[in-house]
């Protein structure tokens, strides 16, 4: 079984996103599926009401996740010097 820090950081790490990053993102688009939500429904009792407003945000969502999403890039390692890798080597 995984422990309990992996659990939280596998998948934001997979996205190149730290755990806070990728909640915030997340929050974000449940916030605006949640209004989406809303909408539809008031919608469904009053149908001259959001005729097109959660449609419009379930099109912008799409755009932001899928169409132009901006991946973050991962983290580039600093190079090593040949004294900082033999000093390792010899380090007990």
């Amino acid at each position: 079984m995984a422990n309990l820090k992996t659990l939280f950081t596998e998948h934001p790490n997979s996205v190149n996103e730290t755990y806070v990053e990728h909640m915030q993102m997340s929050s974000s688009f449940g916030f605006w599926l949640l209004l989406a939500m809303c909408c539809a429904f008031v919608h469904a009792i009053l149908p001259f009401m959001f005729e097109k407003t959660a449609s419009k945000i379930i099109y912008k969502l799409h755009a932001r996740m899928v169409t132009n999403r901006v991946v973050k890039p991962a983290p580039v390692e600093k190079q090593k010097t040949g004294a900082q890798l033999a000093l390792e080597s010899a380090a007990l």
